[in-house]
């Protein structure tokens, strides 16, 4: 059975008095051993990895992180490697977000060697995967998505992505209050499983693109969507648990 996860990306928001606030209110209320939360988590910046170790350990809400280096150590300055993510309990990374691929020039072989980084520290990459509105109009979804996926394939290889997560984030309705049909998602999530083969079945596919409370139910009730990569819904508790509890 595929698991199920619903993980906020804060992206570059946040304060410590506020992520305060947050973040004890999610532990307050996805505490361990919780029936029928699934698996819950947020990526938040860097500098406030220390901060979610301490205020969510020992709740069922997992925390990680939204980049990662794919060099182990080196002359990288500025980059952060998977060992030092583990230090402070990381459980996700998110790679190949498309603000990373457009804003930072990031290739699919530079997200799918990043992943391979996450794998070997022991982490659960989080592989994004989505095209422009240019390209949906061009009727190239597949072909993007498709291309994107195939060298995490060709690089990871299907026994080790069967341990990874892939997210398909549409560009066009990431931030921009634009939603794609269930109809849409679920079209886009049934051809990336048949494109993973033997690891089609093991392999959580999320959506990530203006899911709130709202919609949220409706998309996670497609077959082939197993929960979400929430952005904006996620630096609210009053946002991002009603979402939470729409896949629970």
């Amino acid at each position: 059975m595929r698991a199920k996860h619903v993980v906020g990306n804060w992206k570059m928001h946040g304060s410590l008095e506020r992520n305060a606030v947050l973040l004890a209110a999610l532990a307050g209320h996805f505490t361990a051993g919780a029936a029928g939360t699934g698996n819950v988590g947020v990526c938040v910046p860097f500098p406030f990895l220390a901060q979610a170790g301490s205020l969510l350990k020992g709740s069922a809400v997992a925390w990680g992180a939204q980049d990662v280096s794919a060099h182990a150590q080196g002359a990288f300055t500025g980059e952060v490697s998977a060992a030092m993510l583990t230090e402070f309990g990381t459980s996700y990374v998110i790679v190949g977000h498309s603000e990373r691929r457009a804003h930072h020039a990031e290739s699919s072989a530079l997200v799918a060697a990043k992943a391979a980084a996450a794998l070997t520290a022991g982490l659960t990459p989080i592989i994004c995967v989505g095209e422009t509105l240019e390209e949906r109009k061009a009727e190239m979804t597949e072909t993007v998505v498709g291309g994107q996926l195939a060298v995490c394939v060709e690089t990871l290889g299907l026994d080790s992505l069967a341990r990874c997560v892939i997210a398909y984030e549409p560009v066009w309705a990431i931030g921009t209050g634009l939603n794609a049909s269930p109809a849409q998602v679920q079209a886009v999530h049934a051809f990336l499983r048949s494109r993973l083969g033997r690891a089609g079945g093991e392999v959580s596919l999320l959506y990530g693109g203006s899911v709130k409370a709202s919609n949220a139910r409706e998309l996670f009730a497609m077959p082939d969507v197993d929960g979400g990569l929430i952005g904006g819904a996620s630096l609210s508790f009053e946002d991002f648990a009603p979402v939470c509890r729409a896949f629970a």
